[in-house]
């Protein structure tokens, strides 16, 4: 729905860019940013439409570092449209996708193809990520300055690890000279193995070849090492384990350029699930049941894990959210353990799930909000600076979210064609409202209050 003038009154304003965070009007026009603060209801522009933000808050649109959006190649899993109308009601603004895609997002023409079709079908902006390796066989690198010039805005050959140190390492050494960093799928192979969820008690109690904290630690640790031998932009994905945030902390007090990035279902949840009984224990959880909602890689690991992983977001250690939103249709799932697909549809569930930390008083709003937001425009770069920030003249990409709002999920009311997730049914705390994208309206909630007009005198 595309809009003119609207000023959101009496919200709580969290800019983490200008470390502003206060309740406040903000003023939309013309797809900009017009001003933030004291706006004021009698200097609005006359015809100017004004939402009621009381109790809600209002910060810029999130930014997904790492999603999966399936097309081309998968469209019976997701699509760019499916998959922007699942970021919009999620509060996301922009998206960043994945290359394991059919073909693989290797040359200009297939990036050329994810910006027709943002255009066409996307209500929200797709950025897409460029391979590391051509056709991401992990033989040989992409064209890498070819894919800089058509547009990626980093490099990845997600779902597959850099398996071959030396082509790791001359990726990393082009990455300083085309500014983008590499995000690596951090997994030794010859330790994962026929794994399929976390190593430990809940895998040897299902009978579950288990994945050891060792498989993701080792690839980190070989990629910090080469980062600091290039200096090249090394970009950490979906860490999982405590010993990943300490390596990345290390790595840090050296001076390294690296970063991270962890997903809200290893923030919130653990291997207690995939009995099946949402982490409760159940009866259930005394047999052999299991949800095959929960196999995801990395795996969903043990409390330890989630809490070391917690303390590394909020004290900065770990730059961003990212979703790793991996929609999968229903056969992929309805199998074995064994033989269900890896991930969980994120897109809608991620703000009450990250809410429950800022309940729980284990991370502070204004936190949360920087990790969705400057964080992940950090890792990008200078250049999309404006995209985390409600300064006056910057894009208005914003998400106005109820952060008390009780819902339930249910799947069947997705966006996103992924109905995955091991939360359905779940009792969420928080919700978003309505997100703009450059000014329209592209998702709004029944919640969403507009006052009603002043009458002309």
């Amino acid at each position: 729905m595309e809009t003119d003038n609207i000023v959101i009154r009496r919200a709580r304003i969290i800019d983490p860019r200008r470390q502003l965070d206060r309740v406040g009007d903000v003023l939309i026009g013309g797809g900009q940013i017009l001003g933030t603060g004291r706006v004021g209801v009698d200097r609005r522009p006359e015809g100017c439409r004004v939402i009621d933000g009381s109790g809600l808050v209002v910060s810029p649109g999130f930014i997904d570092l790492h999603c999966h959006l399936r097309e081309p190649g998968f469209e019976y899993k997701e699509t760019i449209a499916a998959g922007s109308k699942a970021g919009a009601k999620g509060g996301f603004t922009t998206l960043c996708c994945m290359p394991n895609t059919n073909p693989p997002i290797d040359t200009a023409a297939v990036v050329e193809f994810i910006h027709q079709r943002a255009r066409q079908d996307s209500l929200i902006r797709i950025l897409p990520i460029g391979c590391v390796t051509k056709g991401r066989k992990g033989h040989e690198l992409a064209e890498m300055e070819e894919l800089a010039s058509a547009g990626v805005v980093a490099f990845s050959d997600d779902g597959d690890p850099v398996y071959d140190a030396n082509i790791m390492r001359l990726a990393l050494t082009y990455s300083s000279d085309l500014g983008l960093s590499i995000s690596n799928h951090c997994q030794e192979r010859s330790l994962s193995c026929n794994g399929v969820m976390a190593e430990g008690s809940v895998a040897t109690h299902l009978g579950l070849d288990g994945i050891p904290a060792a498989a993701e630690e080792a690839m980190i640790a070989r990629d910090i090492a080469l980062a600091e031998a290039t200096g090249g932009r090394l970009h950490v994905a979906h860490l999982s384990t405590a010993g990943s945030v300490s390596l990345v902390r290390q790595a840090k007090e050296r001076g390294i350029s690296v970063t991270a990035e962890v997903c809200p279902h290893h923030l919130t949840i653990t291997d207690q699930w995939v009995f099946g009984s949402k982490g409760q224990p159940t009866a259930a959880a005394g047999g052999l049941a299991y949800d095959t909602s929960t196999k995801v890689y990395p795996p969903l690991r043990s409390q330890r894990d989630v809490d070391a992983l917690v303390t590394g977001l909020a004290d900065g250690v770990i730059d961003c959210i990212a979703t790793d939103h991996a929609p999968h249709d229903v056969t992929s799932k309805q199998v074995t353990y064994q033989d269900a697909a890896f991930g969980i549809s994120v897109l809608e569930t991620a703000l009450g799930s990250l809410l429950q930390l800022v309940h729980g008083r284990k991370l502070s709003m204004g936190a949360m909000v920087e990790r969705l937001t400057n964080g992940p425009a950090r890792v990008l770069g200078e250049s999309f600076a404006d995209l985390a920030s409600m300064e006056p003249g910057t894009p208005a990409d914003i998400v106005l979210f109820d952060p008390n709002a009780e819902w339930t999920v249910d799947t069947s009311e997705f966006e996103s064609k992924g109905k995955n997730t091991p939360l359905e049914g779940t009792v969420l705390k928080g919700r978003v409202v309505a997100t703009f994208a450059a000014g329209n309206i592209v998702y709004e909630s029944p919640e969403l209050r507009f006052e009603a007009p002043r009458a002309k005198p």
